[in-house]
């Protein structure tokens, strides 16, 4: 993990870039996709779904979620990137949904830069590499 700046124009010019966008997306779906099999079931998507901590924190307070609520909102949250309703996820969908995803970030970030601690492989963590290596070329 590392501590980045960044703000809503990084995440849009990043997603501009169809080539950078679609190749952090396959990296990050082909890491998810542990059986191979060019889908993603719930049980691959759990551990991704986790990671975004939405309940499990309040204001950077570690509180302890009611399990029943934190279950329905991971489904909820695949649900949101099964488009077809077919219980897995592929390629196409997963990248239109981290695109929209990642367009509501940029939006509520907008474009006052803000301080993110974010995972090395992260997509978000590819945004600011791309923005970083444009700046010191």
């Amino acid at each position: 993990m590392s501590v980045e700046i960044l703000d809503g124009a990084t995440i849009v010019n990043f997603l501009e870039d169809e080539e950078a966008f679609s190749v952090s997306v396959l990296n990050r779906f082909t890491h998810l996709d542990t059986d191979n099999d060019g889908l993603l079931s719930y049980a691959e998507m759990l551990k991704e779904l986790q990671s975004l901590r939405v309940l499990e924190t309040h204001f950077g307070i570690d509180v302890e979620p009611d399990p029943d609520e934190l279950a329905r909102v991971y489904e909820a949250l695949f649900l949101q990137f099964d488009h077809n309703l077919n219980g897995t996820i592929d390629l196409e969908e997963f990248n239109k949904e981290t695109k929209q995803m990642m367009l509501a970030m940029a939006d509520g970030l907008g474009f006052l830069p803000v301080q993110m601690v974010l995972e090395e492989d992260s997509i978000l963590k590819k945004a600011v590499e791309r923005e970083s290596n444009k700046v010191s070329a």
